[in-house]
């Protein structure tokens, strides 16, 4: 990697947590100019040892600290040329407010987070700027050192718009995977779909290897995702496929006995086998989690199209016990039954 003939651009992320600074990482090693806007804890961290880049295909990438800035209000920050939003979906608003009077007219700002619609939000508050929404499809596990770890497959799928060719070198020289979609849409709910793991894996305890090679984890998660699907149906949404089945057929492949599982669909354990989910992350360090923005779409679109979504709704029930303390660890029949008590079954 190297940044010759990369031209000098500002990143400004917007929310330095472990995806943005993964993300924003990548593009300062490519040679970018970026300020992290986020929480003194892992700001300190890097400033302290620098940043390390890794990943499971054995990618290590250093960065040394003089190399980005760390700030915790986005006033100190210079105006930018392109923004990655990274913060979670309830504090969208927010950040979005605090860049006004910061970005110049026709500042890029990508959207970057779980969930559907966080974009327009951000559009409504920044309408001179050019808002694209994005998805980071990867999961990242944070280690002490300022070492940031990708511990899955995947890259960043962005909506397309021709913006983004200015920032095409930077983007390859980054290591980091781009993909540019003419709509997005579509890829936005395929990865809510596969964020529906989230609160399972958040209430088992378990790494996400661990959890997803697991047979009734998966029934859970199958339950989970066949719901969304009938009122995606319902709602005319079709997914993308992001997996080597289709959605329907991945959720029959989920309920298939483990040793099945893991001949058929062995890359879906592809994963770091210390990595958990985001969702689990949350509820670790005592902050909300995104449930509403994930379960929650769900229950949303089935009170839309006048569908019932119990199983979604007694996720969103069980993290919100979570959220206020509640430590419990389900194993997989204990939550199966709940979800199946909850879907009538």
């Amino acid at each position: 990697m190297t940044s010759r003939a990369i031209p000098a651009q500002r990143v400004l992320v917007l929310g330095a947590g472990s995806i943005g600074i993964f993300v924003g990482g990548n593009l300062a090693a490519a040679g970018a100019d970026v300020t992290f806007v986020g929480r003194p804890r892992l700001l300190d961290e890097i400033a302290e040892h620098g940043l390390r880049l890794t990943d499971l295909d054995g990618r290590d990438v250093a960065v040394p600290a003089a190399a980005f800035r760390g700030v915790t209000d986005v006033n100190d920050a210079a105006p930018p040329d392109l923004v990655l939003i990274t913060v979670k979906s309830a504090d969208t608003a927010a950040a979005a407010s605090e860049l006004v009077g910061l970005l110049k007219p026709g500042t890029v700002v990508l959207s970057l987070q779980n969930g559907i619609g966080n974009d327009a939000v951000i559009r409504e508050i920044l309408p001179a700027c050019v808002v694209l929404a994005g998805m980071v499809m990867f999961n990242v596990v944070h280690h002490a050192g300022g070492r940031f770890h990708r511990g899955t497959a995947g890259g960043v799928a962005l909506a397309d718009d021709p913006v983004l060719n200015r920032f095409g070198p930077l983007f390859r020289a980054s290591g980091l995977e781009i993909k540019r979609h003419p709509d997005l849409l579509p890829v936005q709910w395929a990865k809510l779909l596969l964020n529906l793991n989230n609160p399972i894996n958040a209430l088992s305890g378990r790494p996400l290897r661990e959890e997803l090679a697991t047979r009734d984890y998966r029934r859970c998660l199958a339950l989970t995702q066949g719901e969304a699907l009938s009122v995606m149906n319902a709602a005319r949404i079709t997914p993308a496929r992001l997996t080597p089945l289709p959605p329907s057929a991945m959720v029959r492949l989920l309920t298939v006995p483990d040793g099945l599982f893991r001949r058929v669909a062995g890359r879906v354990l592809a994963i770091d086998p210390v990595a958990r989910s985001s969702m689990a992350d949350d509820l670790a360090a005592g902050r909300r989690t995104e449930i509403r923005w994930l379960c929650g779409e769900i229950v949303s679109l089935g009170t839309m199209v006048g569908l019932p979504t119990p199983v979604n709704q007694r996720l969103i029930e069980l993290i919100a016990v979570a959220e206020d303390g509640d430590r419990r660890t389900w194993s997989g029949p204990e939550l199966l039954a709940e979800l199946r008590a909850a879907a009538g079954r």
